[in-house]
C-alpha cells in the first residue's frame, strides 16, 4: 500500500495546534494526505459519510486517527464512543493528541478502546519528535485492519 492511500485524519478545532501538527509532519516527511476536521460533528461525518461528506466511500477509511478530545459541537470522548460502537470503524486505530492533563480523560479513553493517549507536548522540537514516532508506528510499522466491504 502506497503512502497516498494511508490518509491521516486529524480532529483538530484549534487552529494555531492544526499548523503545528501539519508544520511537524512535513518536516518529518510524511507527505500523507491529511484530512481535517475542526468539530467532533466533522469527524463522525467524516468517518460515516453524512452531512458535509455524505456519499464519500466508507470503506476507505484513514490509517489512523488523530484526536484531541477538546472539540466543538461534539467532544473528542464522544467521537471515540461513537467510533468503537459502530461495526464499521470499531477497528480504527485512534490516537489521542490532547493538552490535557487530566488522569480521569486518560482513563476513560482507554476503556472507550482508544490505541494511544499522548499528551502534546508545549516545546515545537518535542511535539516535532512526538510526530515523527508517531508517523513511524502508525503510518509504517503498524499493520490497519483490512479494508471492511
Amino acid at each position: 500500500m502506497e503512502n497516498s492511500d494511508k490518509v491521516i485524519l486529524l480532529v483538530e478545532d484549534n487552529p494555531d495546534d492544526e499548523a503545528l501538527t501539519l508544520r511537524a509532519l512535513k518536516k518529518n516527511n510524511i507527505m500523507n494526505e491529511v484530512v481535517i476536521a475542526r468539530d467532533g460533528v466533522e469527524a463522525l461525518d467524516y468517518l460515516f459519510g453524512t452531512g458535509a461528506h455524505a456519499g464519500r466511500d466508507v470503506s476507505f477509511q484513514p490509517q489512523v486517527i488523530l484526536l484531541d478530545l477538546k472539540l466543538p459541537k461534539i467532544d473528542g470522548l464522544e467521537v471515540l464512543k461513537r467510533i468503537r460502537e459502530d461495526e464499521r470503524t470499531s477497528m480504527q486505530p485512534v490516537v489521542v493528541l490532547t493538552t490535557s492533563n487530566e488522569d480521569s480523560d486518560v482513563i476513560t479513553s482507554y476503556k472507550l478502546g482508544v490505541n494511544s493517549y499522548i499528551r502534546k507536548p508545549v516545546d515545537f522540537e518535542q511535539f516535532m519528535e512526538a510526530v515523527r514516532h508517531l508517523g513511524l508506528y502508525w503510518l509504517v510499522l503498524n499493520i490497519a485492519p483490512p479494508r471492511q466491504g
